[in-house]
């Protein structure tokens, strides 16, 4: 998959030295993250290192205990849960389900699903989506507004493996198109590595951020990771020659088949 190499240099979101302690533990201990428009940073640490509370510290739902967070001004923040719980006694089709989160009309509906590829579903139940649909329109639902920063939890949760690489090649049309920021939590290692600008390693503490190339090759990962499963990322990021169509169809990225 082809990174987008025309980052910007305007800060969208910047936290430095974040700590926050509960219980007499840190969950976040001197973290420092910052996105600027134009790229992908991925989130990647084993779970209870702290992911989840590093995104709802960034999003103002939870409170650091010190710290400096800084927003951009200009443009607004989306953010994408990695699950959602919809009363199953409440009929609610898609259409009205983005009208309870703003009031546009019909035509802005559509336009946001047809960016994600999910434009037949405006008159779907929600309760009838399946785990990709349900996806797909939770990002479109995020984008309505056209947001400077996406911010997405586990954003293939739910979705079979042949439809994730799908989801994170949709995912860099988007930030593309809109020209955003995006930072996403993931779990899915061999994607993340083809598919994000920076990854951030985090195990309550700052383990290591950088490029793919430089994370996936760095003491810090392969301690947290396994030295096999570091020397298998590599590989799989620098022979990477191939991107996935919107329903994960294979499509040969003739601009990486010089590598190898």
């Amino acid at each position: 998959m082809k990174k987008n190499d025309a980052k910007s240099d305007e800060m969208l979101l910047s936290l430095q030295n974040i700590n926050v302690i509960r219980r007499d533990k840190h969950i976040l201990d001197n973290v420092s993250l910052t996105v600027y428009r134009g790229e992908i940073v991925t989130l990647i640490g084993p779970n209870g290192s702290g992911k989840s509370t590093l995104v709802k510290t960034a999003l103002g739902l939870i409170t650091a205990d010190s710290g400096t967070i800084t927003r951009s001004p200009v443009g607004s923040m989306a953010y994408v849960p990695q699950s959602m719980d919809i009363d199953e006694t409440l009929p609610i089709t898609v259409k009205r389900f983005f009208r309870l989160h703003c009031r546009e009309s019909e035509i802005t509906y559509i336009e946001a699903l047809e960016q994600t590829g999910a434009a037949h579903l405006i008159n779907a139940s929600m309760h009838q989506l399946s785990g990709g649909e349900m996806r797909r329109v939770l990002l479109a639902r995020a984008i309505i507004l056209k947001p400077a920063l996406l911010i997405l939890d586990e954003p293939t949760a739910g979705v079979d493996i042949g439809g994730q690489a799908a989801l994170y090649a949709l995912i860099q049309r988007l930030r593309d198109t809109l020209g955003c920021g995006i930072l996403l939590v993931s779990h899915d290692l061999h994607i993340v590595m083809a598919a994000t600008d920076k990854v951030v390693c985090l195990n309550h503490h700052l383990c290591c951020s950088d490029s793919p190339e430089s994370v996936s090759q760095s003491p810090e990962f392969a301690h947290l990771f396994g030295e096999s499963l570091a020397r298998e990322l590599a590989v799989y990021h620098h022979h990477h020659d191939h991107e996935h169509g919107l329903h994960g169809e294979v499509c040969i990225n003739e601009t990486n088949t010089h590598h190898g």
